[in-house]
């Protein structure tokens, strides 16, 4: 079983006990997460297709932590015009513990 859900922005493939990396969210450790914006739910009987979601549909998981990504470094340059620029960033994320499909 598997829904395709809509969060932070992104769409994403869940399952249950899948560890879901999130955008960086305001919630507590040990918080539930709940969204009921489901795009797609399979299950033994068949799948359902949302118009954009679909009806009574819920996935329910639990905040696990709070991090950040490896580092991403981006190099620019123009060649023969002395021109170099190093930089670099961190993603912050909320890592989401899917417990429960309600389709």
């Amino acid at each position: 079983m598997f829904a395709i859900i809509h969060a932070s922005g992104h769409q994403h493939r869940v399952e249950i006990g899948q560890l879901l990396k999130l955008d960086l969210q305001p919630w507590a450790v040990g918080d539930k997460f709940q969204t009921s914006e489901v795009l797609l739910v399979q299950t033994d009987d068949g799948v359902k297709v949302g118009a954009p979601y679909v009806p009574g549909a819920q996935v329910v998981g639990t905040v696990v932590q709070h991090g950040k990504e490896k580092k991403i470094r981006v190099f620019k340059y123009k060649s023969k015009k002395n021109y170099r620029r190093r930089y670099g960033h961190r993603t912050h994320y909320t890592s989401v513990r899917i417990d429960e499909i309600a389709a």
